[in-house]
């Protein structure tokens, strides 16, 4: 049976006398306040599949803890189970029934559970605090974008026909050994698809790049052929495991056959294949392609943060596709509304945001001062009071590139280590939230 809470198991909770242990104290008590949040860990754990009957599980307020600290301390699930049984501060943060010492599997599965719609009332409850002790109400905001990158290697068409080839020639291992009383055969072209991508790399000259990829093309399809007919087979064994393994080849089929395609068009008809038709994951196939400034090319998803004066991330969206900030200025803005109940009094962006549309409806919402660091051929007196209230705007802005900085480089918002685009949602989530819980506590015991 899966309890909500844990029952103390000591009298005394022990943290460290260290910057670090005064931290996690302090986030430890605003937990100990809100214990409601733990209905939303514990229906998410059983939506997840998790059963109630049988031997206990971690109780939801100690996987909530434990999901805190991996992305407080940016821990991999290993670091995480070695840390919560070596460290005293650690193990009275996460609340860990006595003698309990989850291993690395376990965390896995209960931290993933947690869904983005759980992180982001964590994080509302978060900001109802500081808001009630006076460290941020909201009133000023600043909106900029960043990007995410997803769990995957920078793509080419050559290493993702590599990527088709090796998956498929592991599943027809796998049909091999389910297919043994049938005669079945199949040539395993592993090792020269592997040879001509390498080519691939290296070479130089359009001709003799189409060359290779013809080649590798040909190994691929030929794999697939091998691939379709083991998946015949298999429909005359009723095991799970063939029916597991032919489920995997129609989820892989179509996605090599997506890459073919973009390859042939791109290689061999010369076609500039939009980024929107791309495929350049076989595995994180939700991965978008973003270019920031022009030039920089990520894999992964766009994201619109909302902070406010005290650092706090109010708000992050995680963008479908590479949508212009213009765009996406007003949507930020009315969810900023809506959670506060109240429009901000002023607003900062980047120049990207800019447009006097953007101006106009904004302060039809009823913000006062609407400033773009670029002007974009905005009047100021347009967008703000005064000049002087356009530079302190100004430089209030750049205050976000610090806390973006900060989310990525000690909360892991620069790469997303979690697979899927539902785990995705709340990777980023459980980021914000350890960042702004974390915040919270350095604020209030100032």
């Amino acid at each position: 049976m899966r309890q909500e809470r844990t029952v103390q198991a000591t009298v005394f909770d022990i943290f460290a006398e260290h910057e670090i242990g005064h931290e996690l104290k302090a986030m430890s008590q605003w937990l100990d306040g809100q214990r409601s949040l733990l209905g939303l860990i514990a229906a998410d754990l059983r939506g997840h599949g998790i059963k109630e009957t049988g031997r206990r599980g971690l109780p939801a307020e100690a996987v909530l803890r434990c999901a805190l600290l991996k992305q407080y301390r940016q821990l991999s699930y290993v670091e995480l189970a070695f840390h919560l049984e070596d460290s005293t501060s650690f193990r009275a943060f996460a609340r860990l029934p006595l003698s309990w010492s989850p291993k690395k599997s376990v965390l896995q599965q209960t931290i993933s559970a947690i869904s983005a719609a759980s992180w982001e009332a964590i994080n509302r409850t978060v900001l109802s605090s500081a808001r009630q002790q006076k460290l941020d109400d909201g009133s000023v905001v600043r909106i900029d974008s960043t990007v995410t990158e997803s769990l995957m290697h920078a793509p080419t068409d050559s290493s993702l026909l590599w990527d088709g080839v090796r998956v498929m020639v592991r599943l027809l291992k796998r049909a091999e050994t389910l297919l043994d009383a049938t005669p079945f055969t199949w040539r395993n072209h592993r090792r020269l698809a592997k040879k001509r991508a390498a080519a691939i790399q290296y070479s130089r000259g359009k001709q003799q790049k189409a060359k290779l990829y013809r080649d590798l093309i040909t190994a691929t399809r030929a794999t697939m052929a091998s691939l379709r007919l083991a998946a015949q087979h298999l429909l005359a064994c009723g095991s799970i495991e063939a029916v597991i393994l032919r489920c995997e080849a129609e989820q892989y089929l179509p996605l090599i056959e997506r890459i073919i395609d973009q390859t042939e068009r791109r290689v061999f008809a010369g076609e500039a294949v939009p980024a929107g038709e791309k495929l350049v994951s076989l595995f994180e196939t939700h991965t978008d392609i973003i270019v920031k400034g022009g030039r920089d090319v990520h894999y992964g998803h766009k994201l619109n943060l909302t902070t406010g004066r005290s650092g706090l991330v109010f708000d992050v969206v995680v963008e479908a596709g590479n949508p212009a900030d213009s765009e996406r200025f007003l949507p930020i803005l009315e969810r900023h509304i809506a959670h506060q109940d109240t429009a901000p009094r002023q607003t900062a962006s980047d120049g990207g945001y800019a447009s006097i549309a953007n101006v106009e409806q904004a302060k039809a919402l009823g913000v006062q001062d609407v400033a773009f660091h670029k002007k974009r051929g905005i009047a100021i007196e347009d967008m703000v009071k005064s000049r002087w209230v356009y530079r302190k705007l100004r430089n209030f802005r750049a205050g976000i590139e610090a806390n973006i900085s900060c989310l990525k480089r000690a909360f892991g918002l620069d790469r997303c280590t979690w697979r899927g685009l539902t785990h995705f949602h709340s990777y980023v989530w459980s980021s914000v939230v350890a960042y702004n819980l974390a915040l919270f506590a350095r604020l209030a015991q100032l």
